[in-house]
């Protein structure tokens, strides 16, 4: 499999994208690799690169987007943060990949047993970390079950993934809200935002 071109990218479209991402997955899962010289790919990209995806992920070291979407070198724009939250740096890196490089698809990629999500079930205080799970903390809040304290912390692996997914949700919102360029392009059709959740036991990445 060799690099995108500018005519492959030209030729994708945000649905096509989504498809291309789970079929990687689907590779992953099933412990395949689609056969390509990354070598020969590294001279393919010494130009320019033409990549079809943007992804928002978790620094996670079990979340590699690359890995787990079986993908090459020049293929997607890989954003990583922990708790996959955005600020005003990583939408402008986003209008960078979508609108001046352009990738087709935005995904906002949460997992399962989330560290960060943990840390901000439990409302952790740290140094700088504190900032950031107060960044985390407003989709713990919007998670209305169970309502027993006890219940709402990082030991309950449940209310955990919950907040994960709704952190994705909130996250998207954001993107749409406070990105005026991405929010048109996604109107416009040029561009989809989706968001997903990665399973850490089984491999599988869930769209929706």
């Amino acid at each position: 499999m060799k690099a995108h071109t500018k005519e492959s990218q030209s030729t994708m479209t945000p649905e096509k994208a989504v498809q291309f991402l789970s079929e990687g997955n689907e590779r992953f899962q099933n412990n395949l690799k689609a056969n390509r010289n990354l070598l020969q790919q590294v001279n393919d990209t010494s130009e320019g690169q033409f990549p079809f995806a943007t992804i928002l992920s978790c620094i996670d070291s079990r979340v590699s987007a690359e890995l787990i979407f079986d993908q090459g070198l020049g293929d997607i724009f890989s954003v990583r943060i922990a708790g996959n939250f955005v600020n005003e740096d990583i939408l402008g890196s986003m209008e960078f990949a979508s609108k001046l490089a352009g990738t087709k698809l935005i995904v906002v990629l949460g997992h399962t047993s989330c560290g960060a999500i943990k840390g901000a079930c439990d409302h952790a205080r740290l140094g700088n970390l504190t900032k950031l799970i107060q960044k985390i903390e407003p989709a713990v809040d919007a998670v209305e079950e169970p309502k027993e304290e006890d219940k709402r912390n990082s030991k309950n692996l449940e209310f955990v993934d919950a907040v994960s997914a709704k952190n994705v949700e909130l996250t998207i919102a954001r993107i749409r809200k406070e990105s005026p360029v991405l929010k048109e392009m996604e109107d416009n059709g040029d561009i989809k935002i989706v968001g997903a959740m990665y399973n850490v036991a089984t491999g599988a990445v869930d769209f929706y």
